[in-house]
């Protein structure tokens, strides 16, 4: 087995959590906070720290508004960021063809 698809998993992504707010952006245009929590059912701390990182990376965009008062702040992929992860699906796959090729 060719070790090389591991290797180059994208480390940003491959983190359960960040994993999972990344394949719910991509099905969706746009997302809010508390949308993202409570599909997930995560803490608020632990999406927070996991957006903060894609969003370091360039993965993903916050736009901050106001809705009937109250500040909502909602999360996109970003082309950076759909890329990656069409390429971090992409390895996935190789490891598996390469699985059922033995």
């Amino acid at each position: 087995m060719n070790p090389e698809p591991f290797l180059q998993l994208d480390r940003v992504i491959h983190e359960k959590g960040r994993l999972a707010i990344v394949s719910l952006l991509a099905a969706s245009a746009r997302l809010a906070f508390t949308e993202i929590r409570d599909t997930l059912d995560m803490t608020d701390g632990n999406v927070m720290a996991h957006l903060r990182t894609l969003h370091e990376a360039g993965y993903v965009a916050a736009t901050k508004s106001f809705e009937e008062g109250r500040a909502q702040t909602t999360y996109a992929l970003t082309a950076t960021g759909r890329k990656a992860f069409t390429a971090y699906i992409d390895l996935l796959e190789q490891i598996v063809r390469q699985t059922k090729e033995k």
